[in-house]
């Protein structure tokens, strides 16, 4: 460590007087820094070099069990936890999710639909219940509201929505393209908090005239809708936190290429064991 700190600092100081103030000799040093690279040193390189491009490949979101498992398909042989030490000595960090919080306007809705869902997330097969939630990005000119329905099975975005009105009109154009994408689903659970877009007139009529049955979370119960409120905190952590954005136009672009390009696509989930939702389902597709 004290040859490898003098090696560094030699652009600055004298090689004499760092070695002198080291307690080692100068030609200890020569001899250390002629020395041939060792095997490990020059695999650690190379696999380091893999790790920062995966990471920067993952726009700086991925840790070690991801970046792992883009290792391992990439053909390399190799523990997370060498994956992990990797990572710390070269300062390769994930971004870290945040707790997302939602403000939801229920306080018209008299008569909700029962939680359906009770917080069991897992299914079996895919269009079985799906989750819908509404969020808000800023930009410049203002609110753009995001709206989005994922498939409870992969988490996979089926659908999405973007106005710079927080209505009714938003959460149906989620809803008509998951509908668009799943084709004819009868039977579907739909979960949803019980604000007012999800109870409008509208927006149920669009549930039954399709043959989805509706379910919304107990009032205040936040973790009643906890994988669309997860997407959204995941989506802000990865995303948005780092964006400023001069215009709806701007945000609606990366919006899109996040959840269609990055998200649906190219992410690893781990809760598909590290698979992306796309990949998920094409998975359950040959079962």
């Amino acid at each position: 460590m004290k040859y490898a700190f003098i090696r560094v600092q030699s652009q600055e100081h004298k090689i004499g007087r760092l070695c002198s103030a080291l307690g080692v000799s100068v030609s200890g040093y020569y001899a250390w820094r002629d020395r041939p690279e060792s095997a490990t040193a020059q695999r650690n390189r190379a696999l380091s070099a893999k790790i920062k491009a995966f990471h920067a490949a993952s726009r700086g979101i991925y840790g070690s069990p991801r970046i792992h498992r883009d290792l391992l398909a990439d053909g390399e042989v190799i523990g997370v936890n060498r994956v992990a030490r990797l990572m710390r000595k070269d300062g390769v960090q994930s971004k870290m999710a945040k707790r997302f919080v939602i403000t939801t306007d229920s306080k018209s809705t008299l008569s909700p639909a029962p939680d359906l869902i009770k917080r069991n997330f897992s299914r079996s097969a895919p269009d079985q219940a799906w989750v819908a939630d509404t969020t808000f990005i800023p930009t410049r000119q203002g609110w753009l509201y995001l709206s989005v329905i994922l498939d409870l099975y992969s988490r996979q975005v089926i659908g999405w929505a973007m106005r710079d009105k927080n209505d009714s009109q938003l959460v149906r154009d989620a809803l008509i393209m998951a509908l668009g994408r799943r084709g004819a689903v009868d039977g579907v659970i739909v979960h949803s908090d019980q604000g007012s877009t999800y109870a409008s007139s509208s927006y149920q009529a669009l549930l039954a005239g399709n043959g989805l049955i509706c379910s919304m979370a107990r009032k205040g119960q936040c973790l009643d809708n906890a994988v669309a409120e997860s997407f959204f905190g995941t989506l802000k952590t990865e995303l948005v936190d780092d964006s400023d954005y001069h215009s709806r136009s701007e945000a609606r672009q990366s919006l899109f290429d996040y959840i269609e390009v990055f998200y649906n696509r190219r992410r690893r989930h781990s809760h598909l064991g590290y698979l992306s939702p796309v990949q998920y389902e094409a998975q359950h597709a040959y079962h």
